[in-house]
């Protein structure tokens, strides 16, 4: 039977953030294996940003992120910056173009393109990515790392564990990295899918699939506004979605748990409702006679606009002029903050990321290394860190990447490893 090395670095995960740390551990001359549990990698990347995998963005801070250790998140975007990341992509062959967002993705719009760039720099750097390789146990014995599973046994003399969370499981990630941290001492922030539609059981928004448009959400907990965003905005057939929905989701599920928690909607986020109220009343002088559908059709989708006025009970042939006072009060509330009711997200199926992981107390900021473990390293989505929508939850995984890759050297010349 073949001896297997010992390798100086073995990392769990070839997603984004496993991909990155074996490229830089590489560029340490870190003897270096990627460990996945699938037969293909990359599903999250060849997913993301409806296929076109949203790299990075323009402007990158610790506040676009979820955790419970902002400094923590600082000090890491810091040590790799977006700045950092569009020159490894260039480096790799990726030329990146941002639009309007801020967003940057491959001139190629392709996320295959990201893919095979990495796994090409893999390749080139002679580092072995072993596919249906799933870690069910991880032990540190006689100054060594054992990695096993079925079929095989490995030994490391450093461990990343790059497995990421619980989102879209049937890309493998299915949590079997916070049972390995777990392994080892480490406590798990609660977990939530982040970055999810939500479920709303309403036929008549329900009946609205597919019309989509520019809309404010406004988390309000406990009568105190928390969170806000202006996006895009999809209605779906089980409920709402689009990039305003999925960011305020991790908030809304999270903090519903301990609090009365309210989603307001402004479907006029560009204006505000002092100025649509004198809109209203120079209408009702200019075209008496018009219909408040009618009125409102010239903005809003007409199937949008039929929900919309009998949620606020408004009769959708109501001549503008014929308006009460407490007509227009429910149309600009309608219209300005209409509050939304959902049962509840969709779940980790259909979520991006996940909120929670490794608590970030136990983790070296500097170097993303185990306080519970010596030689064991953490990178991406598995650590207490999500991003919001626009190519934040990337960075995170190129920047932990990188600097768990100056950890692991440190710890390999620590040993005595040249």
């Amino acid at each position: 039977m073949k001896q297997e090395p010992i390798y100086d670095c073995i990392v769990v995960g070839a997603g984004a953030a496993g991909l990155m740390t074996a490229i830089q551990c590489a560029n340490h001359s870190v003897n270096v294996v990627l460990l996945d549990s699938k037969n293909k990698i990359g599903a999250k990347i060849l997913m993301s940003g409806g296929n076109r995998c949203n790299v990075t963005h323009v402007v990158v801070t610790e506040k676009d992120y979820g955790t419970s250790h902002p400094r923590f998140v600082r000090n890491v975007l810091k040590n790799y910056s977006q700045e950092k990341t569009k020159d490894f992509f260039q480096d790799i062959g990726v030329n990146l173009v941002v639009e309007d967002t801020g967003k940057l993705f491959p001139s190629t719009h392709s996320a295959r393109t990201v893919l095979n760039a990495l796994v090409q720099e893999c390749s080139k750097k002679k580092i072995p990515i072993k596919n249906n390789h799933k870690v069910n146990s991880l032990c540190f014995l006689n100054n060594l790392f054992l990695v096993k599973g079925e079929g095989f046994s490995l030994y490391a003399k450093t461990v990343v564990l790059s497995t990421g969370g619980l989102s879209h499981p049937t890309t493998g990630s299915d949590g079997s990295g916070y049972q390995l941290a777990q392994s080892f001492g480490h406590n798990l922030v609660e977990t939530s899918p982040a970055l999810t539609p939500l479920n709303l059981k309403d036929s008549d928004w329900n009946s609205l699939s597919g019309i989509s448009f520019t809309c404010e959400l406004t988390l309000w907990v406990d009568g105190k506004k928390k969170k806000s965003f202006k996006d895009g905005f999809l209605f779906t057939h089980t409920g709402l979605s689009g990039p305003t929905v999925l960011n305020i989701s991790r908030d809304w599920e999270r903090l519903r748990k301990i609090g009365k928690v309210k989603i307001l909607a402004n479907f006029l986020p560009d204006h505000n409702s002092e100025e649509w109220k004198q809109r209203l009343e120079k209408a009702i002088l200019k075209f008496p006679k018009k219909n408040v559908r009618r009125f409102l059709s010239e903005i809003f989708p007409e199937r949008f606009v039929d929900v919309l006025l009998k949620k606020i009970s408004l009769e959708k042939n109501k001549i503008l002029n014929q308006l009460s006072k407490q007509n227009k009060n429910n149309l600009i509330q309608g219209l300005f903050a209409y509050e939304f009711r959902p049962e509840g997200v969709v779940g980790y199926s259909k979520a991006e990321v996940t909120a929670g992981g490794v608590c970030l107390d136990e983790v070296n900021a500097k170097l993303l290394e185990s306080f519970r473990q010596e030689g064991l390293f953490f990178s991406g989505e598995i650590l207490d860190v999500d991003g919001r929508i626009g190519g934040f939850n990337f960075q995170w995984a190129w920047s932990s990447g990188y600097l768990v890759a100056q950890g692991v050297r440190n710890r390999l010349k620590s040993k005595g490893v040249e």
